[in-house]
């Protein structure tokens, strides 16, 4: 297990919390009282921690709503980690960039993600294979997170495509978890939206961590992923909620709700495999 890995299981047990709020701050859709500022998107961002961080395992800036702003966005993005490195830094940073290249190409995104911004963990596309990514899992202090399984509704134009007889997405979990994870630093992306998907990559992996998104705006059922997706510890999980906290009235009741009910189920579930 890495230390990135060992960093988010402290941090989901010490917040009694599986939850990662997702930073996807949408220049359009800031309040008005945050777009006056030097940096709008990261104004809502400190506001968001500071309301919601009692409750959050985890957070997840998607780079696209920064990059499209350009240099203004990148920087709210430096500001956003650098936040919560100096303020928060048992919080696993995740960047959602979902990156993949040759392998000189993915040397320089190594640098910008974890070296420069300072994340502790990265979305990845593993289509061009384990060469290709090795600087990125070669990296035993950070950690690398798959694309396996995901939310969208087309997902299975690709991911469905039979590979010996078995789903793309299965191969994928097999190949990082048997063969691509030697450093202990490989977790998944298991969409919310595809719950028997889940429970089958669970059963490939083991106790390996899934970064979960589709739940709230993209209808993924949250009862359904906790028991499908939850490892033998009760961990296992990073559920990723975006929208429905970051444009609430109240983030950190939104947040807590959330939180709570994630652990009612969980509680539900780890009670019955004990019975």
């Amino acid at each position: 297990m890495s230390v990135i890995v060992e960093k988010y299981e402290a941090r989901a047990r010490r917040a009694n919390s599986l939850l990662c709020v997702g930073l996807d701050s949408a220049l359009e859709r800031l309040p008005e009282r945050f777009r006056d500022e030097e940096l709008p998107q990261f104004a809502l961002n400190r506001w968001i921690i500071e309301q919601t961080h009692p409750y959050a395992a985890a957070y997840k800036p998607n780079v696209a709503f920064y990059e499209a702003q350009g240099a203004q966005g990148l920087a709210s993005l430096a500001a956003t980690v650098r936040y919560l490195r100096e303020q928060h830094p048992d919080i696993l940073t995740i960047c959602d960039a979902k990156r993949g290249d040759i392998g000189s190409t993915n040397a320089g995104y190594v640098r910008a993600i974890f070296d420069e911004l300072g994340f502790d963990a990265v979305t990845l596309s593993p289509y061009l294979g384990r060469e290709a990514l090795g600087p990125f899992l070669e990296r035993a202090d950070r950690a690398c997170i798959l694309l396996c399984r995901t939310s969208n509704p087309g997902a299975g134009e690709l991911q469905d495509l039979p590979v010996d007889g078995r789903p793309l997405w299965r191969v994928v979990a097999e190949r990082v978890s048997q063969e691509w994870n030697a450093r202990g630093n490989c977790m998944l992306v298991a969409g919310a939206t595809y719950p028997d998907e889940l429970r089958a990559i669970r059963a490939v992996v083991g106790e390996m961590t899934l970064l979960v998104p589709g739940v709230g705006a993209q209808g993924g059922d949250l009862e359904a992923t906790l028991r499908a997706g939850l490892n033998r510890t009760g961990l296992g999980l990073i559920i990723n909620s975006s929208r429905g906290i970051i444009f609430s009235e109240d983030p950190a009741a939104e947040a807590r709700a959330l939180r709570d009910q994630m652990n009612a189920i969980r509680e539900d579930v780890l009670r019955g495999t004990q019975a």
